[in-house]
């Protein structure tokens, strides 16, 4: 990438003086056509001295000023601005508007094909005031406290200052074609946009010193050994264990009515069944072993008939509690309990039992 130069005249706090102007060996048409139309007095342009020679002169005159863009800003601090339910009488009371003007120091037709322009004085002053009295209150009203704060709201103006003196916006050689008379112009093509953007740019906000890292110092974790291992496991730790069970109130596994207590359930339950309210299926018939003969080696051996066919399915037989558990559960109360209530082994209940096991 070529350096970029650029004269004096461009550098900060430089008075304005005349512009320093490159023209390659074939002036572009377009230029020839605006130097024309801007001057009143027919001059000749039929070399490229000549056209230095003109352009010089109207771009170094006192009136060539050109508008680049306007902003619009407060008049004053945020806490002094006008309170209105109109927002057009807010607009008029407490905005105004700055022109950013500008004047050409540098025309570059050769390497860059560029036109450089520096801010008038008019306009660096009217932006500087703006950003002592209104955009640095603000600011300072937006941050907190801290003892450098002071000093730093002064190093932030001073440094606003010394960018906006530095500003200088490029722009192509195109521009030139916004020229009007006196050398004095606009920039076209939205290139005030530009503009618009780089000068806002140049207020920086104002930044507080990052807060200062503390070594937060946590306790250490007590041990089961240490002198606080009393309450080591938490409450709900302890309240999940289940609660102590007698061994004599365990129920058993064989799939029986639920029986709380032996002295009050058993009795009640088997007082309240009889024999009406029990259907019980036809005994099945014991197993004999099948009579066959020895087969013949005449006759073919039938290994589908020498095999025992099991008996048919039965209905289910229902769940009841055997004795023997009643009894384990409950002692003897339970079997004197049946006695008593009539269903005991003296009602037949035995033999029927005995075919289904």
């Amino acid at each position: 990438m070529p350096i970029q130069l650029l004269p004096a005249s461009a550098a900060a706090f430089a008075p304005r003086s005349t512009v320093n102007i490159v023209l390659s060996s074939k002036v572009e048409p377009w230029l020839t056509q605006t130097l024309k139309r801007i001057n009143r007095v027919k001059r000749p342009l039929n070399s490229v001295q000549q056209h230095t020679r003109c352009l010089t002169e109207t771009l170094s005159g006192s009136n060539a000023i050109w508008s680049l863009c306007s902003i619009m800003v407060p008049k004053a601090p945020d806490s002094e601005l006008r309170k209105d339910a109109n927002p057009l009488v807010e607009a008029i009371f407490n905005y105004q508007v700055i022109h950013i003007e500008a004047y050409v120091v540098h025309v570059d037709m050769v390497s860059q094909h560029e036109v450089a322009f520096k801010l008038t004085p008019e306009t660096i002053e009217a932006l500087t005031e703006y950003h002592k009295d209104i955009y640095s209150v603000d600011v300072s009203a937006n941050t907190w406290n801290w003892p450098e704060k002071e000093a730093q709201l002064k190093k932030l103006q001073d440094e606003f200052i010394q960018a906006v003196n530095r500003y200088v916006f490029r722009a192509g050689a195109r521009a030139l074609e916004g020229m009007e008379e006196e050398g004095a112009g606009e920039l076209l093509e939205g290139r005030g946009e530009d503009v618009k953007g780089a000068i806002m740019g140049l207020f920086h906000p104002l930044l507080p010193p990052p807060p200062r890292i503390v070594d937060v110092v946590r306790p250490a974790p007590l041990l089961p050994s240490s002198s606080g291992a009393t309450n080591w496991w938490p409450s709900h730790v302890l309240q999940s264990q289940p609660a102590p069970v007698e061994s004599w109130r365990a129920l058993s596994s064989t799939p029986s009515p639920t029986i709380t207590t032996c002295g009050e359930t058993s009795p009640s339950f088997w007082s309240t069944m009889g024999m009406e309210n029990v259907q019980l299926p036809s005994p099945t018939p014991s197993y004999s072993s099948p009579s066959y003969s020895s087969p013949s080696y005449s006759q073919p051996f039938n290994t589908t008939s020498q095999y025992y066919s099991p008996p048919q399915a039965v209905a289910p037989i229902p769940a009841l509690p055997l004795p023997s558990v009643l009894a384990q559960q409950c002692g003897s109360s339970a079997v004197h309990s049946g006695y008593s209530s009539g269903f005991g082994w003296e009602t037949g209940f035995a033999p029927q039992y005995a075919a289904f096991t």
